[in-house]
């Protein structure tokens, strides 16, 4: 989730800037951004092997009309789920997801939900059963960072993030929990921060993803009975318009991975879709992070 923003803060202390933690590709050269997927990019996605992994299936997946939550989407329909994604702005976007998600065979829906509202976060999971008939598999992947010197973080710079980042995923997770059957999945967009914070800046983004490790692991415990699994997945530097590969500062985020590279949403996706499918994996965290905590 995507909120924009500016620079925040008062007085002489540097501005805290809030960023949008996950977002689309970066301009192709050539091809360009426009706010969702190019017809290219639609007709490349749609023409993947299906594995099928997850026929019969209903996936819904916040944040999902870019970036991590984009490319996490069309890896479960392609692995044979539908898929329920929400948005707050960038309809086209998400419409655009729904497109690709319909071309290959799957139902798909965009759902508008801000989850800085704890009414919204709760009620997304009802919107998605009513429309889709059930929920098998939550992705929290909603989410906003502020960014900056700790002395300029305001005290509604730290309501907004835990807002979205903490309390919207307990609401979803609570919501989730439930409505899924027994082997149910809840898996948690988390940080690469949590491991690891190379600098300053970072205090209450890493804060609010460290939170979820917690929560992952408690609800391991508490739903692990029913057959339901929690993990969190920890993104590294990925390329996002937001935070582009050959952006300003890729090369020293780069050099922090001991690939010496940027990872691509997809890479991510991967992981989360993986873990859709695994019955014995519970409680867990997955960098999946290019060696940013080795």
């Amino acid at each position: 989730m995507n909120d924009g923003g500016g620079p925040k803060g008062s007085g002489s202390a540097p501005a805290a800037v809030e960023v949008g933690v996950r977002s689309p590709p970066a301009p192709r050269p050539g091809g360009g951004w426009d706010g969702g997927m190019t017809s290219q990019e639609i007709r490349e996605e749609t023409s993947r092997t299906r594995d099928e992994t997850l026929t019969g299936k209903v996936a819904l997946v916040t944040g999902g009309s870019r970036g991590i939550g984009a490319a996490t989407a069309l890896r479960l329909a392609r692995a044979g789920a539908d898929v329920a994604i929400t948005y707050v702005s960038g309809e086209e976007a998400a419409e655009d997801v729904v497109r690709a998600v319909e071309a290959r065979g799957r139902r798909a829906v965009a759902l508008r939900a801000d989850f800085a509202d704890a009414a919204q976060a709760a009620g997304t999971v009802e919107r998605a059963v009513r429309t889709l008939g059930g929920l098998d598999v939550l992705v929290n992947n909603a989410g906003v960072g502020v960014l900056g010197p700790l002395e300029s973080l305001s005290p509604a710079d730290v309501d907004r993030v835990l807002a979205v980042n903490v309390r919207g995923v307990f609401l979803a997770s609570q919501a989730a929990a439930a409505v899924l059957p027994a082997g149910g999945r809840i898996i948690t967009i988390g940080s690469c921060m949590t491991q690891r914070v190379p600098g300053p800046g970072g205090t209450l983004y890493a804060m609010s993803k460290s939170a979820l490790t917690g929560l992952t692991r408690a609800l391991a415990r508490e739903l692990g009975g029913r057959g339901i699994t929690a993990n969190v997945v920890h993104p590294g530097p990925t390329d996002t318009d937001m935070n582009p590969a050959d952006g300003p500062y890729a090369a020293d985020q780069a050099a922090m991975t001991a690939l010496g590279r940027f990872g691509t949403a997809d890479e991510v996706a991967s992981v989360v879709v993986f873990l859709a499918g695994a019955a014995y994996v519970t409680g867990a965290e997955y960098a999946v992070d290019g060696g940013h905590a080795a």
